[in-house]
């Protein structure tokens, strides 16, 4: 199955935790669930949280048994595409993308399997993302946006205020610069997940990697202009540091943040964590736009689908009720400091005190846009963004002719869909 994103979560988190097995007794069904890791470490792996909820399941559910696999975001891609060519593909997978199982018509939809409560209270801009041609497959799992982060104190000593719009970000980028900051504005457009950097600044310029109609339109005027002023402004100005934008990945760019070297940078949640693990007092505002604040930012989101081979579509949907209520979509978001996918625990944790430090990126949420998922073409088209975005800020380098250049690969990979 060419081109189904891997190895990586759409989040940008990574594990190294290898799969395991956690298994209830003995039952009339049993249902196989592959699942990521987002944890770092043994202590908060993903698989204590699927023992207990399997746990739970089981005790109410007798005549079923749930089966959990999981594996590192390294591995977790792949082993499902194995399963699938195999044809043992597992009942349930919450992996990172869905649109070429869909298109080869293995998976069920998300209304053949869920309650209507439940349907219903995805996030809407989620629920969107899940979908192909209208109908949607994909079910959100869990959840991420993007905001500016800056060091308070590289800024307090540089003088200045969080920017709200680009030429404030360029005005603070050359104030930190002539404090000796290392990366006044780390530019992360390196392989790892160049194509966020990309989706969150084309955003900003009110611009994004699809048009109106949901077409590619990478080499918009807008995205051009975006990337023009990127080149000319903050990278030709030395303002984002020794290392060239298209070698710098997000994971090296956090690190230097929390290193106290990076005056700001956009972020998502699990940099809050890093950044105190370094002792790094920070602020968060929402992304600088054109003239102002940015009307829309970058949401993620990883996907639950459930495949149709093992005719268990029932078990399947009673149990994704369970997964889905209130109490273990927060318990989940909040483990791992992810936003809630449904609107009835999203209003939770946006009233609550115990849940105030993911607030700024739970108010972007309703103003976000994700990827073009529900493409096939997508996972192919974010590769070549993740490849060549970096030459369109490079010395030499031509905006135009770099997106043009994408544009023409996307159409080809939409084309062939």
């Amino acid at each position: 199955m060419a081109g189904t994103i891997a190895v990586v979560s759409a989040l940008g988190m990574t594990a190294v935790l290898g799969g395991c097995g956690l298994t209830g007794g003995s039952a009339d069904v049993t249902l196989k669930l592959v699942a990521a890791d987002y944890g770092d470490n043994a202590a908060n792996s993903s698989k204590k949280y699927w023992a207990k909820l399997a746990d739970e399941y089981e005790a109410d559910h007798p005549d079923v048994e749930v089966d959990v696999s999981v594996y590192s975001w390294n591995d977790v891609d792949r082993k499902v595409r194995e399963m699938v060519a195999a044809g043992d593909p597992p009942d349930m997978a919450q992996i990172g993308a869905y649109a070429d199982y869909a298109a080869e018509n293995q998976l069920y939809k998300a209304d053949d399997l869920l309650s209507i409560p439940v349907q219903a209270d995805f996030v809407g801009q989620l629920a969107s993302a899940g979908q192909v041609k209208g109908v949607q497959y994909g079910m959100p799992f869990a959840a991420s946006t993007r905001v500016l982060f800056y060091n308070k104190t590289l800024f307090a000593k540089a003088g200045i205020n969080p920017p709200k719009s680009w030429n404030d970000l360029a005005e603070d980028a050359g104030a930190l610069k002539a404090e000796g900051v290392k990366y006044p504005y780390a530019l992360p457009l390196g392989p790892e997940e160049a194509q966020a950097e990309t989706m969150q600044w084309m955003l900003s310029g009110a611009g994004g990697y699809t048009d109106s109609v949901d077409s590619y339109a990478i080499d918009s005027p807008q995205n051009v202009d975006t990337f023009s002023w990127l080149k000319e402004d903050l990278v030709g100005k030395g303002l984002t540091g020794p290392v060239a934008p298209g070698e710098l990945n997000r994971a090296a760019a956090f690190a230097a943040f929390a290193k106290g070297e990076v005056g700001m940078l956009d972020g998502h949640p699990s940099l809050m964590k890093i950044a105190a693990k370094g002792g790094v007092k920070y602020g968060m505002v929402p992304t600088p736009g054109h003239e102002g604040p940015s009307r829309s930012t970058l949401g993620v989101s990883d996907w639950m689908t459930a495949f149709r081979k093992n005719g268990h579509r029932d078990q399947v949907g009673d149990f994704l009720d369970f997964v889905y209520s209130e109490k273990n979509v927060l318990a989940f978001s909040r483990e791992y400091d992810l936003l809630p996918v449904t609107s009835s625990a999203s209003g939770t944790m946006a009233a609550s005190e115990e849940d105030r430090h993911l607030k700024p990126f739970l108010e972007e949420l309703l103003s976000s846009e994700l990827y073009p998922v529900g493409k096939t073409s997508w996972a192919d088209v974010a590769s070549q963004v993740k490849g060549r975005i970096g030459k369109a800020v490079a010395p030499g380098g031509s905006p135009s002719v770099v997106l043009g250049n994408l544009q023409a690969a996307a159409s080809r990979a939409e084309s062939a869909e």
